[in-house]
């Protein structure tokens, strides 16, 4: 079926003005960057008084849809459907853009699944322009965007079908939040608080239950041409903290010549974030390297790694709070091996780590169920606006 397509300004209005006669005194809802997640979902709005809000920031509506303008927001897909704050009127980031349909020609929803999707995203970052770091796609590009335009009935029909489609990821996503609460509950029925410690079991320093040392990249500079390209796995700060546990992947490799200024630590190491991250772990499930930004953990008989991970992922937060702050915060290896570790009989750990197994075994069952139902969205979504739905 041949829909007409028609630009987005001839069906929508681009970040509207905040008209003159509005109230001064009523309730807006706010809504930061971080308050609109890459699901399209609003995650918190703040109650403010208009007149305290309308200089500065952007203003939208109810039935407004909004769209991340910066990188990496654009990119990551930040935007938010319409209908979700509690009040009329809302105030967010400039970082905004604003998208009003016209309800007589174009359903607020069929507008925000057009410009959530990969597709639209494509289109749009070769448009960006600004320095590195500070790029934002222009009212221009989005004004002259092209839209398939199907009868009013079509469109919402096509909401309905991608509304359960995504309804369906969604779930998938929760499943696995759901079985990371798990593991702590089960930790804390097994273990209780690690940070009170109110079984009692024997405390030690971190230091005397394996062994704790950072990693190595002796040559400066650290990303010099001929360190990397090789055989030899490089892990990075951020693939640690991104790991959600195990790391299963790396993006660069260290030559030979890496090798020689760094050093390897087995599959099974423990690997902890002093720097920017601080205390994020993740299970090495191959050979690798990794700078000092990173420290090594290998068990000894004394506790097995799935437990010593769970306990610091207990402390993570407070490790996080109070670390020193210079150019960014850190912690060094002596504040790690100082730490007081509670120590159950190594029987029980063991269980946990049974438990730990089958628990990831199950999430990545659902991680690959919600890769192909992810997949299957987007092509949805390619069909629907190709009238092909």
């Amino acid at each position: 079926m041949t829909w007409p397509v028609v630009r987005l300004d001839d069906v929508a209005q681009i970040n509207p003005r905040l008209p003159k006669n509005i109230d001064d005194s009523r309730v807006v809802s706010f809504v930061a960057m971080a308050s609109a997640g890459e699901d399209g979902m609003l995650l918190n709005e703040e109650p403010r008084i208009l007149a305290e809000t309308k200089k500065g920031f952007t203003y939208f509506e109810n039935r407004d849809v909004l769209l991340a303008k910066i990188t990496p927001c654009f990119e990551n897909g930040k935007c938010l459907r319409p209908g979700q704050i509690s009040n009329q009127v809302g105030f967010g980031s400039t970082e905004f853009h604003v998208l009003r349909a016209d309800e007589k020609l174009l359903d607020p929803s069929y507008l925000f699944y057009m410009i959530w999707s990969k597709q639209f995203r494509f289109l749009g970052e070769p448009s960006m322009s600004g320095a590195a770091g500070q790029k934002r796609v222009s009212t221009d590009f989005l004004k002259g965007f092209e839209v398939p335009l199907p009868p009013l009935v079509e469109q919402k029909r096509i909401v309905s079908i991608l509304d359960k489609a995504d309804d369906i990821r969604r779930k998938r996503q929760q499943a696995i939040q759901l079985a990371d609460e798990f593991l702590r509950a089960v930790f804390l029925d097994m273990f209780g608080d690690p940070v009170t410690n109110p079984k009692g079991w024997e405390l030690l320093p971190f230091s005397t239950v394996g062994t704790l040392d950072r990693g190595k990249s002796k040559h400066r500079p650290r990303n010099d041409p001929s360190l990397l390209g090789g055989a030899h796995p490089l892990i990075q700060t951020g693939e640690v903290a991104n790991s959600k546990g195990y790391i299963t992947d790396y993006s660069a490799t260290y030559s030979d010549l890496g090798l020689a200024q760094s050093k390897k630590w087995d599959a099974g190491t423990l690997c902890i974030t002093i720097a920017a991250n601080i205390a994020k772990t993740g299970i090495l499930t191959f050979p690798a390297c990794f700078p000092d930004s990173v420290v090594g953990f290998k068990p000894n008989n004394k506790v097995t790694v799935e437990f010593v991970q769970h306990w610091l992922g207990f402390l993570q937060k407070n490790l996080e709070a109070n670390a020193p702050q210079a150019a960014q915060k850190n912690i060094n290896l002596e504040i790690l091996r100082g730490l007081s570790i509670p120590v159950p009989p190594k029987s029980k750990q063991e269980k946990f780590s049974e438990i730990v197994s089958c628990i990831l075994a199950t999430e990545r069952k659902i991680s690959t169920s919600e890769n192909m139902v992810s997949e299957a969205f987007e092509s949805l979504s390619q069909k629907a606006f190709q009238g092909k739905l």
